[in-house]
């Protein structure tokens, strides 16, 4: 029970890493474009600036923090290329092949990227250090 509980929190706490990521993405596009930054060079930069702060957030609060960044950090940043990509393959063949509406196929992208990136952070980039979430 005592392992339920603990990867229910682990969950939850990669969730709200997540969703902080994406928000905080979201709002430094924004900011920089509004700021007159070129909109790729803003996006760039809001990305980079999002990606170490999940990076840090899901090692340091969902994972335990006990994770060697010269082990965890290649490897976060390996199945973060990995679910880019599988992510986009998903919505090319749901609007290509199933030509699903842009709202599902937006929601099987999502699903994919969100459902892969915990599996492999879970299993893989964070596996072997601290299991347990500390509180």
């Amino acid at each position: 029970m005592k392992q339920i509980l603990a990867a229910r929190r682990r969950f939850i706490r990669f969730a709200i890493v997540g969703l902080g990521a994406t928000l905080l993405l979201f709002t430094l596009t924004y900011v920089f474009s509004r700021l007159g930054m070129q909109a790729f060079l803003a996006g760039l930069v809001a990305y980079a600036i999002a990606f170490l702060m999940a990076y840090t957030g899901q090692r340091a609060w969902t994972f335990g923090g006990s994770h060697d960044h010269s082990h965890a950090f290649p490897r976060y940043l390996a199945a973060q290329l990995g679910c880019a990509t599988a992510s986009a393959l998903v919505g090319h063949i749901c609007f290509e092949v199933f030509a699903s509406s842009p709202f599902w196929t937006s929601a099987a992208v999502t699903a994919t990227a969100g459902v892969m990136s915990y599996l492999l952070s879970s299993r893989w980039v964070f596996a072997g250090g601290s299991q347990s979430a500390r509180s």
